[in-house]
């Protein structure tokens, strides 16, 4: 491979979004160069976790008025209303889009696309794939790149860097993990799709994989982050390990048990029950615990997912996977015993800031998928949204960047090999450097701090204490010393470098909980349980600023939807 590898588009990250921007991009201009740079193969990428569906209002008795107001009212009024007029707008022709590339959705008796209910939602509007729906995505989106000869693909490959001018973006250095040598690729345009950040996080539905490199990359190279401060808990996640219990489970209609044998839903939602928005359920079942009214266990309490009354038929064809989780994570069968679930961190709202078109602050950087903030999320996302999200922004963010690129001259690539030079020189130092930290502790101690000060309930004196402690550990890190020397596959060098990323996340979500003195959403604050309108209808915005954080306000986009009192 030749020292600099020149593209007119890099795209990081081979997950949904990531894929569904390339194809996009081709389609728009065949002679493009397009690359993909991704840490794992794009198969293994997170959205082929994604179990219950997609959203998109494809039923008569639907409408996009509906989902809009159902999106919004579930954001807390913090989504930029704009945005979200356009997703809703453009969700079912990327739904018949998947359908026309062969993607299996599940079907009604008479033929027609299947749809089920989802937390948060007025109408059954989410599409899905049994309870595998982003399992058949992902490999619907990856056979189709295959079409397009000019889509080139770098599988687990690392970005450490993107690289930039005083014009915008230039490139991106990458690390081949198999080899440990690091290489430069040129680009007009780059797009990060990298997914979220929530292994900062112990307790997450999160694969090993979100670690918010993406995020990391774009606020080192001059973008802004938005929103940080949300970060959504999903009510169903086994109690021993985090493992995802899809919310399919309770649209199919499962009922969640106190130890009391109560439905304990109709005291918090009971108009929704199960069907609740998942901060307003996860809140619901930690009162529960609190109050004595969960199990306990060794590793912790939790309380009963059934579907035992679902019977063995509609669990083995709608939720096979669910039955599969529990039968190997558990030992259960959910046919004839309760899940045991609990709370555990699974979205990260907030993300790089990008406009209608999907553009950061800094020229040809782009960004789809979680890891961007639009907003359509605002302070709390609505189950089933997140996958059409990353079809819907995909798409534009590779048309876009396409269209973008097509006005462009071929970026200069001289100051490439001076970036390259400098990463490698980066790279060998941290190898070489003797120190008394060690990356595993400084993880447990930062997972530990974030499940303890920022989670599901926080207040002044945990989040200092809490931004404290990872400040000391942004430092420790510094001082760490890596055993493993080799360059193959040397998982702890990427480890470390992954954990930079989280610390910096990490601070940037605590920053902005400390600055959001009101609850709304996904963030509740127990020392200012109200909503807060006239002061906090409001964006937080992080930038770098002379090596710290600066923090920022944006305006909230209102369109047609006025913020009222949020009941269900």
């Amino acid at each position: 491979m030749e020292e600099i590898t020149q593209h007119d588009l890099l795209i990081i990250g081979g997950g949904a979004a990531g894929l569904r921007a390339a194809i996009a991009a081709a389609e728009v201009n065949p002679d493009l160069k397009i690359g993909i740079v991704s840490k794992v193969y794009p198969t293994r990428s997170h959205t082929v976790s994604a179990e219950g569906g997609l959203a998109a209002a494809i039923k008569d008795y639907d409408s996009l008025d509906q989902h809009a107001y159902d999106t919004i009212k579930g954001s807390d009024f913090l989504a930029d209303q704009d945005a979200v007029e356009y997703f809703v707008q453009h969700a079912k022709e990327e739904i018949m889009q998947m359908e026309h590339w062969g993607c299996p959705w599940s079907r009604e008796k008479d033929g027609t696309l299947a749809v089920r209910a989802f937390g948060g939602m007025s109408v059954k509007r989410t599409i899905f794939a049994a309870d595998k729906t982003g399992f058949y995505m992902i490999h619907t989106l990856f056979e189709r790149t295959l079409k397009h000869e000019n889509i080139k693909r770098y599988d687990e490959w690392y970005a450490t860097k993107i690289t930039t001018d005083q014009h915008g973006v230039t490139g991106v250095i990458a690390m081949q993990m198999k080899t440990g040598k690091l290489h430069a690729f040129s680009a007009k345009a780059i797009i990060v799709c990298t997914g979220g950040a929530g292994r900062m996080y112990r307790f997450t539905t999160n694969g090993g994989i979100k670690t918010g490199d993406g995020m990391y990359l774009a606020y080192v190279a001059g973008a802004s982050l938005k929103d940080m401060e949300f970060i959504q808990f999903h009510p169903t996640a086994l109690a021993r390990n985090g493992v995802l219990i899809t919310e399919a489970a309770r649209g199919e209609g499962g009922y969640l048990i106190n130890k009391d044998g109560e439905r304990f839903l109709k005291n918090y939602l009971p108009e929704k029950m199960e069907l609740g928005p998942r901060d307003m359920i996860s809140r619901a079942i930690m009162s529960e615990i609190r109050a004595g009214r969960g199990f306990k266990s060794p590793y912790g309490n939790y309380i009963h997912l059934d579907l035992r009354h679902l019977g063995d038929q509609l669990i083995k064809e709608k939720l096979p996977l669910v039955r599969e989780i529990a039968m190997e994570f558990a030992g259960i069968d959910p046919a004839k015993e309760p899940i045991p679930v609990t709370p555990a961190q699974h979205y990260t709202m907030g993300g790089i800031d990008v406009n209608l078109d999907m553009e950061t602050s800094v020229p040809g950087l782009y960004a789809a998928g979680e890891t961007n903030c639009i907003s359509i999320n605002g302070a709390n996302r609505l189950g089933s949204n997140s996958l059409t999200d990353c079809l819907v922004f995909g798409k534009v963010a590779g048309e876009k960047a396409a269209q973008e690129i097509s006005k462009k001259t071929s970026k200069t690539t001289a100051q490439m090999k001076t970036a390259l030079e400098d990463e490698e020189k980066n790279i060998a130092r941290l190898l070489e450097q003797k120190g008394s930290e060690s990356v595993p502790a400084i993880r447990m101690t930062m997972e530990e701090t974030m499940d303890q000060n920022a989670g599901i309930y926080r207040d002044q004196k945990a989040l200092e204490d809490g931004l404290n402690t990872l400040l000391e550990l942004q430092q420790k890190l510094q001082h760490v010393q890596l055993k493993d020397k080799s360059k193959i596959f040397n998982t702890e060098l990427i480890n470390c470098l992954e954990l930079k990323s989280m610390l910096t996340l990490g601070e940037a979500t605590i920053r902005c909980a400390m600055a959001r003195k009101e609850s709304r959403g996904s963030h509740t604050r127990s020392d200012f349980p109200d909503r807060d309108d006239k002061n906090f209808m409001i964006h937080h915005v992080v930038t770098k600023k002379d090596n710290a954080m600066s923090l920022t306000n944006a305006p909230v986009t209102i369109t047609r939807w006025q913020p009222e009192v949020r009941k269900y």
